[in-house]
């Protein structure tokens, strides 16, 4: 009460002073989203590069798979791999309300390296250049996107379900194109998928941004900040994975 009375005596209302506290609470918070979302991407960046690095090996004919590689791109430890991060996302989504927020971080710093396992195969098939262009491409675009889901004033929240739909017919299509094969499909699902994603990434910012109350307890704000920075590290990476597709030089 005495810091409203301070602000008073400076010539604010304490429905003025109030507002400015929520500015603070709500910047402060969405900075700790968009970092641990960044720490994310490097240390999936870090390890899908590493991994690679281990995974190949130079011979007279050529790069060939080292045993590591073999490991992990030609074994069943495969599927630990691919499917593994997306078990830890269903987790993550169930059980972060009981967790603690070292544990809640814990698991997204573990899902992220995970990420960077199931990532490396990117460099088997796309050349560095290509993929160090696409990234850049990809951030610029995710920025742009994000910031303007937070700064617009406009509601989005009924692209939601529109945008579930388009995430699931770009999954159902990518799992139906595994055993097809087809160029012209993956095309396509690269390019609604580009929609899907950039949409996603606004409307998940916006979201995000009305999840903040500035009421909220450390726990439970900490809490969600990891879920939100999952949510956008998901749009960024699959972004990234689908600018790739349809711009990325291959090997």
């Amino acid at each position: 009460m005495a810091d409203y009375d301070s602000e008073v005596l400076r010539g604010r209302s304490p429905a003025q002073a109030r507002g400015a506290d929520i500015d603070a609470g709500l910047r402060s918070y969405m900075l700790r989203v968009y970092n641990y979302m960044a720490g994310g991407l490097a240390i999936t960046g870090v390890i899908a590069y590493f991994a690679y690095t281990m995974a190949v090996v130079q011979t007279p004919q050529g790069l060939a798979l080292s045993g590591f590689g073999q490991f992990l791109f030609a074994s069943p430890f495969k599927w630990l791999v691919m499917l593994a991060p997306l078990a830890i996302v269903f987790f993550l989504s169930f059980r972060v309300h009981k967790m603690s927020v070292p544990a809640a971080q814990a698991t997204f710093w573990g899902y992220a390296a995970l990420m960077g396992l199931s990532m490396a195969s990117i460099f088997l098939v796309f050349t560095g250049a290509s993929i160090f262009q696409v990234f850049l491409i990809t951030a610029a675009s995710f920025g742009a996107l994000s910031l303007w889901g937070y700064t617009t004033s406009k509601d989005i929240s009924g692209w939601g379900s529109f945008l579930f739909m388009g995430l699931i017919g770009v999954i159902l299509a990518s799992v139906v194109n595994i055993f097809l094969g087809s160029g012209a499909l993956q095309f396509a699902i690269s390019v609604i998928g580009v929609l899907v994603f950039a949409g996603l990434t606004a409307y998940d910012t916006q979201q995000i941004k009305e999840m903040y109350d500035v009421n909220d307890d450390g726990t439970v704000a900490g809490r969600k900040a990891i879920m939100g920075a999952l949510r956008l590290y998901l749009d960024f990476i699959n972004l990234f994975i689908m600018l790739l597709q349809l711009f990325g030089s291959r090997e």
